[in-house]
This record gives structure tokens, sequence and C-alpha cells, in this order.
């Protein structure tokens, strides 16, 4: 099951010999406990984190917890599920409840009522637990402060429920420190992106990010990568997309949520990265979650930039017919790039009439290209595919002119010529 955050916040106070509290507890709920253990645990002054089930009236465990959400949807049973929680315990020497609960704020979405992104159940409510008066004053003064925040820049109120601790549970041990055995697994959002007011203790893991600007945006067609804090994903794909970006649709990247201001997304945001393409300011397709499917982002931003005729060859091994394609007669020094990607695949000074109908060329640049073996048809020949979004190109034979005798057969509808 894909988690997002979740916390619950539980102070239970651990007395010293001496009668002083050295230690405090307190359990938070933000949807599910794994990112909530890990983002919790990164704050100075916390001595642990440990997942849980509180405040329900079924049995503490994984499985009863998902089974009574079944019962609760199909009307079977009233009553009150058990919500995934972290209990984090801190050093109140060194780290406030106050800078405590800043983090629980900053770290989820608590606007959604029963629910985490795609996440959905009663069980992944947003809460705050709480021990005594003190705690409950400063839970509901922290709300106040950050509902404050929100509304400045048009969330809904917020939903998270604070209440007394009635009870908690220990989650099984599969379920601790999940994100620190599994350093590849699931990275929710990392909340709204709105800052709580006078916070300083997050902002190393909770970037300051508003929503993009659409004046520096393009209206009639922009791709936006939502990224959150701590998400491997996210940075794999700068690694291995955003960091050669030629492709003509412009880029911009964002920790925040929400869409550029003013601008519609079609649904809310559930992992990360997504990827979502914008045409004249509302979404019209998204990609979410990657994990190194180069090819498969690539075909998806394709059929959206690509015609029918250019899909046809880039992703179904098509040929235009002879003396059809573009860029026969090209002369001009320059480079021919990748029609998707726009990485640079041959200069022009390699261009060669072969008479063949085809745009021909004797040599790649480094790295440009790809080989594959080819037996359709009857024949067995080497394709060759663009080494950056893997769409296919032509093939190459061995009847080119020196140094290299090779002919690059290339569709020239699936290129584009820049000029130097």
């Amino acid at each position: 099951m894909k988690c997002f955050i979740a916390i619950f916040v539980l102070l239970l106070p651990i007395w010293s010999t001496t009668g002083l509290a050295a230690s405090e507890s307190i359990v938070l709920g933000m949807g599910c406990f794994w990112g909530a253990e890990k983002r919790m645990g990164e704050l100075p002054g916390v001595n642990d984190v440990e997942s849980g089930y509180a405040n329900g009236e079924v049995a503490g465990t994984y499985e009863a917890v998902l089974a009574h959400e079944k019962a609760l949807r199909r009307g079977k049973s009233t009553l009150r599920n058990q919500a995934e929680v972290v209990k984090v315990s801190f050093d109140p020497a060194r780290v406030s409840l106050d800078t405590v609960l800043a983090r629980f704020w900053e770290s989820h979405d608590p606007t959604q009522g029963n629910r985490q992104g795609n996440d959905v159940g009663s069980n992944y409510r947003s809460a705050i637990y709480t021990t005594s008066a003190a705690q409950l004053a400063v839970a509901k003064k922290t709300r106040a402060t950050y509902q404050a925040a929100l509304k400045a820049v048009g969330y809904k109120p917020i939903t998270t429920e604070i209440a007394p601790l009635t009870q908690y549970h220990t989650a099984e041990n599969y379920h601790q420190d999940y994100l620190r055995k599994n350093p590849d697994g699931y990275c929710g959002l990392g909340g709204t992106g709105v800052k709580y007011p006078g916070s300083v203790a997050t902002s190393a893991a909770m970037p300051d990010s508003k929503p993009l600007d659409p004046k520096a945006l393009n209206l009639k067609r922009q791709l936006v990568v939502f990224e959150a804090t701590d998400c491997p994903y996210c940075k794999q794909f700068k690694a291995e997309i955003l960091d050669t970006w030629k492709s003509p649709v412009p880029v911009a990247r964002t920790f925040n949520p929400q869409p550029p201001t003013g601008w519609k997304l079609g649904k809310a945001l559930f992992a990360t990265p997504t990827m979502v393409l914008f045409e004249n300011g509302k979404e019209v397709s998204r990609f979410t979650g990657y994990t190194g499917e180069k090819e498969r982002f690539w075909k998806w931003l394709g059929f959206h930039l690509l015609t029918p005729a250019q899909q046809k060859i880039a992703f179904e091994q098509g040929t235009e017919r002879p003396g059809t394609g573009s860029h026969l007669d090209e002369k001009r020094p320059g480079v021919f790039v990748d029609l998707l990607s726009g990485a640079p695949l041959f200069r022009s000074d390699t261009k060669f009439d072969s008479g063949t109908g085809w745009p021909s060329f004797f040599n790649p640049l480094p790295g440009a290209l790809t080989e594959h073996v080819d037996e359709s048809h009857g024949m067995r020949r080497v394709e060759v595919r663009s080494a950056s979004s893997g769409i296919h190109l032509g093939h190459v034979f061995d009847d080119g002119p020196s140094p290299t005798g090779k002919r690059y057969c290339i569709n020239g509808n699936v290129l584009k010529f820049i000029p130097d």
C-alpha cells in the first residue's frame, strides 16, 4: 500500500529519579506512519520515533485496522477505527513542543479529512492526541497559527482532530524504521508547502516553496515537476532527465503540491515525482512516479508533442515513405536533434545524399544512438534509436562513404534541425 505521512502527537512524561521530566513522548498522526516516522526522526532534539495505532475502538494491529476500514465502508460497523500514528520521544531541553508541532503541520496536508493524498480512510486521519491540558492548549494554539497561514494562500479549514489520547498500540516490527530499511520506498508529497510562521528548525527538510508564478511559465504549454524532499526517485528523475533537458516543452520544478497560481490540476497529487503537462493553465495529462523508466516517460510526453505520423515512427518502428520526410535538402551548418528530447544526434557535415529518399549520415555524435538487432519483415538489420528518449530513428548499413563506411538511414520526420 502506498503511504502518505501521518503523525499523532502523544506527550507522555518520562520522569527521572529527581522528579524532573527528562524526556517527553508525543504521538502525532498524518496519514501513513512510514513517512511520518522518517520526517519526525530528522528533527534535532528527537530521540526516538515509533510507529503505532491510536484512539480507536478495535484491535491495534495492521490487519485489524484495514479490515475494519472495509467494514466501515460497507456500513457493517459504527466503531471508531484506529489511526496510524507515530510516538515521538524528544528532549524538551533541546526542542520545544511548539517546534515539534510546527514540523507536524508542515509535513502533511491537514485539510483533507479522512485521507492523505491517495490513502483514503479514517485510519489516515490527521490528529493530535494529548495527555494534559497544557498539551491541548499548545496544540490548539499552533492549529490557529497554521490555519491563518493556510488561509492566506487559499487552503480550506484544517480538519485535524485534537483530543486526549485514550489508547496507543505499538505497530508491527516491519513497520518500524520502514524507510530506513527501504530507502527507495514510497515518497509522500511532504505537506502543503506552506511554512509554519516563524519556523526555522524545519527549513532544511521543508523548503519554503510558494506555488509557481504563472508569469514565469509558458501558458500555452508547460511541464511542471512536483517533487518532495528526501525523495530518491525525484533525485533520480533530475539526474536522468532534467539535468540534460533540451526538449522544446519548457519545464519547471516545485516542492509545492499546489498548481501555479490560477492554474488547475485535474485531481490532487498523491506521489512524487509527478510530472504534469499544462496547456492554457489546465492539466491535460500527468506522469506519476519514476523509477528509471526513461523510455516510458518520453513515450508519455511524445503522445502529446508529436503528430500521429511522428508517433508511428517513434514508438511503432514505422517508416516514412522515401522522399516525403523532412530535411532531405538541408545543407546548412548545424546539428540534427531528437525531435522529442532535443538531444543532439548528427552534425550536418556528416550528412550525405545517399539517393535513397531518406536523410543519411555517416557518423553520429558520440553516445547519441543505441543499436538493436531488428529481424522484422524477414530481414536482419540493425535498428538505431535515440539514446536520450529511446525513439526509433531508422537503421544503419555498411554501405556508406568513408571514413566510417556507415550509412545511418534516418526518418527525417523525427528530426529537428538547429542551424549554427
